[in-house]
């Protein structure tokens, strides 16, 4: 019989009301696998629920964006009124959702007032006392960690005891004042989490609700999954809100923790008995150590795997890894971001390796059968002006002609958030950003504007807000034509692309022209006027700068291995 869960973790687009909200979201997501609402979940919801169901709580996972973005009549608020849970977990963790998981959560409170809404991620534990601020808010947990104190909270909600004791938490209490508790658990090993999706199958089937637990919107077609190698970070990349200094000074994490390779191979081994899609290892596996990485390599070269593996480099590896990769694994792709072919550029961004390197590293993946190489650029970065924006379209160029089709350059905006807690947020003048946004309502308000230019929470000395909209559209342009002149992409292709940009550069001076004062006069109701611009922002804001299908790996063969993915439900 099925019974109910103990808690629900909702999953909320970045916009709530993006069916019906007039706004050109662009190209915010372009080089992700998800749409510009963001539907794809944290992979921390997979640990969390595997987590309290080997403790005896309930859960159910219910991606509402996805839901939303599946189909057009799927009505939020009737379909939250009849979920009857312990409490609700809502994430915050990258902070486009600052609009939509607050809405949730109002939603949740309006139909259930009794039932505790609780708050965690990333940006959760950066905001947690102003999130605290918002009545529809009951609980944050705090740290990158909160399986366990999660755990202990919903059992005290369920026996209706107090949580004052509770780590990471932050709640306020019977005279409405905020209390924050300690980042305690801040665990140094990893080794009690999987990642191999045997649980999440197990959900779906509990839950009768595999629709609800899709991870991204086209996920069934092509099933994607990840495998988690590590909490916390070696690197300090300015921009980032996971680097390093960022994990120390707001998630309490002064050790980045990893899972024994022995456990990430199995994850592998698992989740190839169950799809022949593309597994991306999360993590560079040379962060720990060349010790490590071996571990995992010769691990996986005992699987035979077919699948596509997916391995991202933070810096530069050197020849003998990918003697050792390609050794391993006989489909293997890189990931690898080095923001800007300048490395004076580079550097201010906290990354000290020079373009000779990058080179030896496309040319030895490459001479060992690497299928893919995508190689990632951004604009917005310190140093960083239009001109240089130019160049590293053109390096884009010439890697193309030295390295031929396999190599897959990208270039998108660093947007639409600054992040909260990167080194750059917090030292903002030192790096040459001016902010123009820096609390939570204003990151949620901003994202009711019309437009992804007034979303943008920066600007830099070398790019203004208009100059790094300019910069996109131009770069993507000019970058899908040179994909085009090397094969990557075929007419049709760019020319679809060119004309999603043509339309968003006509569509956002017209937002300019209806709302000339939208940053000084936030009140004012557009909305009419824009309703208009309504169908041409829906048919703009997916794959404006480049195609989705760019991103993604080969399945060698139907998607799914639906006997083992049976046989684990029901005997496993």
């Amino acid at each position: 019989m099925f019974k109910k869960p103990d808690l629900i973790l909702l999953h909320a687009p970045a916009l709530y009301d993006f069916r019906t909200h007039p706004t050109l979201l662009g190209p915010i997501s372009d080089v992700i696998p998800s749409t510009p609402i963001f539907e794809m979940y944290p992979i921390g919801f997979s640990s969390i629920a595997e987590h309290l169901e080997n403790n005896n709580i309930r859960v159910r996972i219910i991606n509402l964006a996805f839901r939303m973005l599946e189909n057009p009549k799927f009505e939020v608020e009737k379909f939250i009124a009849k979920l009857k849970p312990a409490a609700f977990g809502i994430d915050l963790h990258w902070l486009v959702h600052a609009q939509g998981s607050l809405e949730i959560a109002k939603i949740c409170k309006k139909y259930h007032p009794d039932i505790p809404v609780i708050f965690g991620g990333y940006s959760s534990t950066y905001f947690h006392d102003q999130l605290l601020e918002y009545p529809q808010v009951d609980y944050v947990l705090k740290g990158d960690s909160t399986e366990e104190p999660l755990l202990q909270l919903i059992k005290s909600i369920k026996k209706k005891k107090d949580c004052i004791s509770i780590p990471n938490l932050s709640w306020r209490d019977t005279h409405g004042k905020i209390q924050s508790n300690p980042i305690t658990n801040v665990p140094d090993s990893l080794n009690t989490l999987t990642n191999n999706y045997q649980n999440l199958f197990k959900l779906a089937v509990k839950n009768l609700d595999p629709r609800g637990m899709t991870a991204i919107r086209d996920w069934w077609k092509y099933p994607i999954t990840a495998v988690m190698n590590c909490r916390g970070c070696t690197q300090n990349c300015i921009i980032c809100g996971g680097s390093k200094y960022s994990m120390k000074h707001y998630c309490a994490r002064t050790n980045t923790a990893y899972r024994d390779p022995e456990l990430i191979v199995n994850d592998v081994k698992q989740i190839s008995r169950f799809t022949n899609g593309p597994i991306f290892i999360i993590g560079d596996l040379n962060q720990p150590g060349e010790e490590y990485a071996d571990i995992v390599l010769k691990g996986l070269k005992q699987l035979h795997l077919k699948n596509e593996l997916v391995v991202e480099i933070f810096n530069p590896a050197d020849e003998e890894f990918y003697d050792k990769l390609a050794d391993a694994v006989p489909n293997f792709n890189i990931e690898f971001s080095p923001e800007s072919h300048d490395q004076a550029v580079r550097k201010k961004s906290g990354k000290f390796y020079t373009n000779e390197e990058i080179e030896l590293n496309i040319k030895w993946a490459l001479e060992r059968g690497c299928n893919k190489f995508d190689i990632f650029f951004m604009i917005g970065l310190p140093l960083q002006t239009q001109d240089s924006v130019r160049e590293t379209v053109q390096y884009s160029d010439y890697l193309l002609s030295k390295f031929g089709k396999k190599l897959i350059p990208f270039i998108s905006p660093l947007s639409p958030f600054l992040d909260p807690g990167s080194i750059a947020f917090e030292n903002p003048e030192k790096f040459g950003y001016k902010l123009f946004y820096k609390k939570l309502e204003d990151f949620r308000t901003a994202l009711l504007k019309p437009s992804w230019k007034y979303f943008l929470s920066y600007e830099t000395e070398w790019l203004t807000r208009e100059q790094i909209v300019e910069s996109t559209y131009e770069a993507g342009e000019e970058l899908s034509r040179i994909k085009y002149e090397h094969g990557l992409i075929d007419f049709q292709t760019y020319e679809s692309i060119c004309t999603k940009i043509k339309l968003a550069k006509e569509l956002i001076e017209r937002i300019d022209e209806i709302c000339p004062d939208i940053d000084k006069q936030v009140t004012i109701d557009y909305t009419g006027q824009l309703n208009s611009l309504k169908l041409m922002m829906e048919r703009d804001s997916i794959s404006s700068i480049c195609e989705k299908e760019e991103l993604k790996w080969p399945i060698w063969k139907s998607q799914f291995k639906i006997m083992n993915i049976i046989k684990a439900i029901l005997f496993e």
